[in-house]
């Protein structure tokens, strides 16, 4: 036996109006809904609002006409404001959880066409939601193709499996990008090479159980980024277990091969206690290796074996131990140059690279630093729950430091994470100064650039002849080679020049800052481009 026909639709105040012998001439979306003989409605749930009850009863009487055997059913539903979203969405959702469906006998129609946006666009969603179980319908008036007064209508079906793969797609678009967004910390990353090797990762994280090397610099940020990758595999049951992190190079000779792979009780001295190992606690889940690198041949040769045969022999035992983790590997040393040194094993490297990512340091990503220090600064007010923020002048201050080639973050994200921590722990009252800046922009550079006594003497060696190193006095000398010291670091004069020359340039006194320091090194007859040659 066919599925009765239901449709449920709005009564439109402005289209559904005409009334007279006219309306029959004019095209209405309600009534013409009747008026297709190949598509007979069982019953129609016509809504109506108060103000339009006169219309409703004539439409009714109409589709009576056109459709005797349809039954009519007017349903009064009211609105304080039709434009708004949360009061019409709650009164539809009222109505369509209220309703008693039946679909083993009934198939069921939403009609889009009259009503307001709003009121559209509610309809949709719950029925793209599935919470109104059934298709869409809409009508279109008389065209030139189309002659008779009923229109034309199309059957939407949200169900169909194109829609249904519409659907997946987005749902996996928007997964992907709310993944890329955890991975970067939700911060809005600007470097394109960057954005794209996290986009790369998080597909890797997801899909994949193999090993993961994370390559970078010291403060790179591979720690808190494996620990996120971790998030990752586990939010999409890649892993059910822990994360476990070594530093590999906090563990040595036995203390290492225990710590990794376990020990029986008795199996060297002062194996008091027997010791399951980390590789055992991270089965079902992921082992971080950070500084990879200080692994000796042992451990090395074992971890191999754990990793291709699931299985590992703890210290001092005859039998395996299953442990099915997944390894994530970080280090900051060229592992190419350590197996040409016979230090690290090629084999094991063969297996870690299987998903190499080289993570830049934050120079290479400076268009990044800006978006960094709000992110620190967020950080920083909710540990302290008190607002830290910069003055708009010294924000620029710092913000045009941080980006500059002066700027050489040596140790990366953790010379930017205690810059404005010590920024925000001088600032009192919340507010970063631009004295506050000022001082740690040279805390920063000491930092840096600070070279021990016997390289700034070097430094004065090279570029000065021995009867100028005699005639100089020790109070110019020291001074000439404070000087130096940062020329040899800085990549443009101009650059050098800001630094040794702060409150000038703070103050307007000199309006070439460069030339000065020019003139300073020509006294000794020391050109730019000398102390570029010891940079080569």
């Amino acid at each position: 036996m066919p599925l009765k026909k239901v449709v449920i639709g709005w009564l439109g105040s402005e289209k559904d109006k005409y009334t007279g012998d006219k309306r029959w001439k004019k095209w209405r979306p309600t009534v013409s809904l009747f008026q297709h003989p190949e598509l007979l409605f069982d019953r129609c749930e016509l809504l109506y609002q108060s103000q339009i009850k006169d219309l409703m009863e004539n439409v009714t009487a109409d589709i009576k006409e056109v459709s005797p055997n349809t039954v009519v059913n007017p349903c009064l539903v009211d609105f304080e404001d039709p434009w708004n979203f949360p009061e019409v969405y709650r009164i539809l959702y009222d109505f369509v959880t209220k309703y008693d469906f039946d679909c083993e006998g009934e198939e069921y129609f939403l009609h889009l066409t009259t009503g307001t946006h709003v009121s559209q666009i509610c309809m949709f969603l719950l029925a793209e939601s599935k919470i109104f179980p059934g298709k869409l319908i809409q009508t279109s008036p008389i065209t030139q193709s189309t002659k008779e007064k009923s229109g034309i209508y199309e059957i939407v079906d949200l169900g169909h499996s194109e829609f249904d793969r519409m659907r997946s797609r987005v749902h996996f678009e928007e997964q992907s990008q709310k993944n890329i967004s955890y991975l970067k910390d939700s911060i809005d990353t600007q470097n394109d090479d960057f954005n794209n090797l996290i986009e790369f990762m998080e597909r890797v994280a997801v899909q994949s159980t193999e090993p993961i090397l994370l390559l970078g610099p010291t403060g790179a940020g591979k720690t808190k980024l494996a620990r996120r990758i971790y998030n990752l595999k586990a939010s999409s049951k890649k892993v059910s277990g822990k994360f476990i992190k070594v530093n590999c190079a906090t563990i040595k000779g036995d203390g290492a091969m225990s710590a990794l792979f376990g020990h029986l009780r008795g199996s060297f001295t002062g194996a008091i206690n027997k010791r399951s190992g980390l590789l055992l606690s991270a089965n079902k889940g992921v082992l971080f290796l950070d500084e990879i690198a200080e692994l000796g041949q042992g451990e090395q040769a074992m971890l191999l074996h754990a990793l291709e045969e699931k299985e590992f022999l703890p210290y001092g035992a005859d039998e395996h131990k299953k442990s099915d983790f997944q390894l994530i590997a970080g280090t900051n040393a060229n592992l190419y140059e350590l197996v040409e040194q016979k230090l690290f094993r090629e084999d094991l490297l063969a297996r870690l690279e299987h998903w190499k990512f080289v993570l830049p340091g934050l120079k290479h990503r400076r268009e990044d630093i800006e978006p960094n220090i709000d992110f620190e600064l967020l950080q920083l007010t909710k540990r302290r729950k008190q607002a830290v923020s910069f003055t708009p002048k010294a924000r620029s201050k710092f913000i045009e430091f941080a980006i500059s080639s002066a700027a050489v973050w040596k140790r990366n994200f953790r010379d930017l994470s205690r810059a404005i921590d010590r920024m925000a722990t001088l600032s009192s009252t919340g507010r970063i100064t631009v004295e506050i800046v000022e001082r740690e922009i040279l805390e920063l550079h000491q930092s840096w650039i600070e070279p021990s006594p016997l390289q700034r003497k070097k430094f004065v060696e090279k570029l000065l002849t021995e009867e100028q190193l005699n005639a100089i006095d020790d109070f110019k000398l020291i001074q000439l080679e404070a000087v130096l010291a940062v020329c040899c670091k800085c990549r443009t004069i101009a650059d050098a020049a800001r630094i040794l020359f702060p409150k000038s340039l703070a103050l307007k006194k000199s309006k070439n800052d460069s030339d000065r320091l020019s003139k300073y090194l020509l006294k000794y007859k020391i050109e730019w481009s000398q102390i570029k040659s010891l940079n080569d």
